[in-house]
């Protein structure tokens, strides 16, 4: 998470007011005006892992893609296989740079073969959708229809039992696979509902039109009362997926951090063929990265937060932390840093700074978090 500088203006989603009504304190985030939390990031938190939250993700984007070569545009443009999907399916991927940098992570779903949505972060929407015009030579049009929709997170072990209670429609939505989705309608609004999320639960994400976001906010609310639904902020989702070890652009990924030096060489699939980044990142699979993100844990008291120095035993800085914090779940202080190859096994002996002091502490295995299947 992050903060912006006071005197920009800050961009408010469709369900500003119900933040305000719900006591959700705000805060600025990636342009926009966002609740870090209702009743406290430690409840919000427990409330996803054990039953179900709700999140208002309106900040992030939506770019769709059509035409004749969208499928071809889509692969020259990222990593992953989008050959590989299917209608109804989605896959996550990432746009890369001539170096290896990860432009942005970002989820494709696909309508059909010459229709997909792109789902980009919400600081790097007009980022992501200038590179995409910028760099697209097929017969395939990128339109940002970013401000014309909310978006709305279910997520939680019972995020499918809320499903299951909403219809027809909801039941729908429940039997989905993970990763797949659908168009149609939730509670009498016309939605686009995804099985995914970005907390290491398991859960359900809707794209919907402005003008029914409210609708469906608080008609999942209403619903999700029997398994005990909370609304959620940027602080639980934060911690969230720092436990499950889910990256953050701006943390984890960036420009200057390459694909496979943050983890992400899953979704690098060079036998598909040409692709911007290519032969950066064919280079770090073959001859190994100089850098590798791995996960720690602290042995002493303290946090060691984004941006904190990393030390190998010796006492060589070899790396930084990317994101950091004491979780509630595990209970304990953890992280995930990006350091010199050489130093990554795990158990691996490190030192952190903070505040001028230097905690203990080791290479630990991602993720810290596995959700219980039911």
């Amino acid at each position: 998470m992050g903060s912006e500088a006071l005197d920009l203006p800050l961009r408010r989603t469709p369900l500003f007011s119900r933040h305000g009504e719900l006591g959700g304190k705000l805060v600025g985030f990636a342009g926009w005006e966002l609740p870090v939390q209702y009743a406290g990031v430690i409840s919000e938190h427990q409330a996803v892992r054990s039953g179900a939250g709700l999140f208002d993700v309106s900040h992030m984007g939506e770019v769709f893609v059509d035409g004749p070569e969208a499928e071809k545009a889509l692969n020259a443009l990222t990593c992953n296989d989008v050959a590989t999907l299917v209608d109804g399916k989605a896959h996550y991927n990432a746009i890369i740079n001539p170096n290896g940098g990860v432009v942005d992570d970002i989820i494709i779903y696909r309508f059909s073969p010459t229709s997909y949505l792109v789902c980009v972060n919400a600081s790097n929407a007009d980022k992501d959708f200038a590179w995409f015009l910028k760099h697209n030579r097929w017969n395939a049009s990128f339109v940002n229809r970013s401000d014309e929709y909310g978006q709305i997170a279910l997520q939680g072990p019972r995020a499918v039992e809320v499903m299951q209670s909403c219809g027809e429609s909801g039941k729908a939505i429940a039997s989905l696979k993970y990763f797949h989705f659908l168009q149609g309608s939730l509670l009498g609004v016309p939605v686009i509902a995804a099985r995914t999320g970005y907390t290491g639960e398991d859960g359900f994400e809707f794209f919907v039109k402005n003008a029914h976001t409210v609708k469906l906010w608080d008609a999942l609310l209403d619903a999700g009362k029997m398994v005990g639904v909370v609304p959620c902020g940027l602080g639980a989702r934060d911690s969230l997926r720092l436990e499950a070890c889910l990256p953050l652009h701006g943390h984890e990924l960036s420009d200057e951090i390459s694909a496979v030096e943050s983890g992400l060489g899953w979704i690098v699939k060079l036998s598909k063929g040409e692709f911007i980044g290519r032969e950066a990142l064919e280079a770090h699979m073959r001859a190994g990265a100089p850098r590798k993100l791995v996960g720690f844990l602290l042995d002493d008291a303290g946090i060691a937060r984004e941006c904190s120095p990393v030390f190998d035993a010796a006492g060589a800085r070899v790396g930084v932390v990317t994101s950091g914090t004491k979780t509630p779940t595990l209970n304990r202080a953890l992280g995930m840093a990006l350091i010199e190859t050489r130093c990554a096994a795990p158990e691996t002996a490190l030192q952190f700074e903070v505040r001028a002091r230097k905690l203990n502490g080791r290479v630990a295995a991602m993720p810290f978090y596995k959700k219980t299947k039911r």
